[in-house]
Formats: C-alpha cells, structure tokens, sequence
C-alpha cells in the first residue's frame, strides 16, 4: 500500500499504477519539479512522503542505486516524531530497496522498525504492510506467523483503506501453506482470496487469483479440474482482448505433459518462454525455469 495524502497538494497516490513504475515514476517527478521550482507549495512532510514513493518506483524498476539515493534525501528531511508516517514510509522504502536488491538481513530491521511505528501511531495500514514484508523478508519458518499477524489486524481494522490488504494477504498465506507442502490450507486460502477480489469488483485481481486455485488443484494432482480453470483463463484473456500472460501458457504445459499430450505441451512451454523470458525479475531471480521452459518447448 502506499503513502495517504490528506493536504491540498495533488494527492499523488492517484497517479500509482504498480504495473507501470517507469510512467508513475514520471508523474511524482514532475510534482517533485514543481515543488522544487515552487509552481507548487513546499511541505516537509509531504514532500518526503513524495520522494519515498519515487524511491519505490525505481526500486519496482531494479534502479537500486537511485531509490537509495532519493531515500537518503527523505532521511535527511524527516524528523520522526514529527513527521511519523513519513518515516514509517521511509522505513518500508528502504527495507523494500534492501530486499529486492537480495538483501534480506539489512531489510529487517527496516520492516521491524515499521511494524513498531504503525502499531505505536495507530497507523493500521502501514503495520500491515511491514507486517506483509516482514512475511516475504524473513526467514522461512517465521514467514507464516507474520503473515497471519498482518491478516489479523487486517480483519479487525476499522480502516477501509487497509482492509484492501485482503487480497494480497491471503495470496501470501496461500503461497506459504503451498511452500510448505500444505495444499489443502493454500487451497482454501487462494479460494477466499478468490472471493474478496469477486466480491469488490477487482476483475483482474480475481484473474489472478482463479490462476493459484489452479496451480493448487495442480499440486493436488486433481489435474482435471487445474486444466479446466486454466483453460477458462486462457479463453477469457483471449476474448477480452488482454494481454497474452505467460503463467497462464506455463501452466497448462505443465498440466499437458502431466496428461502426456507432449505436443501441446511443447506448445504452451515455446509461448510461455516467449513472453516470460522478458520479465527481468525472472531473469534475475529463476534463470532455471527460463531454460527449463525454452528446452522444453524446443
């Protein structure tokens, strides 16, 4: 989640698309210029909640040096007691810029320092994200207990905006229990996901999360019912007119040569190295699945 503006500055929250950094990150700096060029007012605080969001755009971009940098400017702004969101922000930017980079021990401390600040300040829907980092961050068999602490707050807050923390949540929870080799649990976990994005209108988002109910019955070796949803996933991107997705192909690859039809599966494996061996985090983090996928497919 990102940082809430209440101020008569532009609320640059609006301009956030997560699946586009690079034009988000155009959009902050263009009211960063007109802060620094004082088309519009100065506000500390706001203003270093603003480069802490920018730091998050070029940290989603892999741009490591550069989120750091700005998050050095934030630091030299923020004054905690003062300014306690803008610091619980900069904590939460920092720990994400450590852990995407692959330094999960210098992130910690940054999630745990978060979790505190949001707690102590009452500040629900930044706990729960360094709660949720704190569950992606921290070592395996501790993954699980700080993701259902964030699932906890997140069902009990009386913030609306926080408990659109759901979704991931139980996503995170999800993946945990299929990690563990509990699909059952990350059955029912992917399924509420499933619901809560069907029951706030969150089309896309229940695309993805039909997907993990797939994967699941795949993992559960009830190949039938895995084929059939992804397949409607495939039917559906195609009649809307959506963009081809890649773990949609790999998936019923996957699913074909389980079934032993060896031709659609190669298929599926050549269309899914396509499109998935552009995605820079795949190529950072599982240059093996990109091979796996090309041989196969080959």
């Amino acid at each position: 989640m990102s940082c809430t503006e209440k101020t008569e500055l532009p609320d640059f929250n609006t301009h956030w698309n997560y699946n586009d950094p690079q034009s988000t990150n155009t959009a902050f700096m263009n009211i960063k210029i007109k802060i620094d060029n004082r088309e519009l007012p100065y506000e500390k605080d706001y203003y270093a909640k603003l480069l802490t969001q920018i730091a998050r755009t070029q940290e989603l971009q892999r741009k490591f040096s550069e989120a750091h940098e700005i998050l050095d400017s934030a630091d030299s702004l923020i004054i905690p007691q003062e300014h306690p969101v803008a610091w619980i922000c900069y904590l939460l930017e920092r720990g994400r810029v450590y852990n995407s980079s692959g330094k999960k021990d210098k992130a910690l401390p940054y999630f745990l320092d978060a979790w505190k600040w949001g707690n102590d300040n009452k500040q629900d829907i930044y706990a729960i994200d360094a709660a949720h980092m704190l569950g992606i961050a921290t070592k395996p068999e501790a993954q699980l207990d700080w993701n259902l602490k964030a699932l906890e707050l997140t069902e009990r807050t009386l913030d609306k905006k926080a408990k659109g923390w759901l979704g991931p949540l139980y996503n995170n929870i999800g993946w945990t229990y299929h990690d563990q080799g509990d699909y059952e649990k990350a059955l029912d976990m992917f399924q509420k996901g499933l619901n809560w994005r069907e029951q706030v209108g969150d089309t896309l988002g229940a695309m993805i999360a039909r997907w993990t109910v797939g994967r699941t019955y795949r993992s559960l070796r009830d190949f039938d019912k895995a084929l059939a949803i992804q397949l409607n996933q495939e039917r559906e991107i195609d009649e809307q007119g959506l963009d081809k997705d890649g773990y949609v192909y790999e998936e019923l690859a996957e699913l074909y040569l389980e079934k032993e039809d060896r031709k659609r599966a190669a298929d599926y494996f050549r269309l899914a190295y396509d499109l998935l061996s552009t995605d820079p985090w795949l190529q950072a983090n599982e240059p093996e699945r990109l091979a796996r996928l090309k041989k196969l497919g080959e």
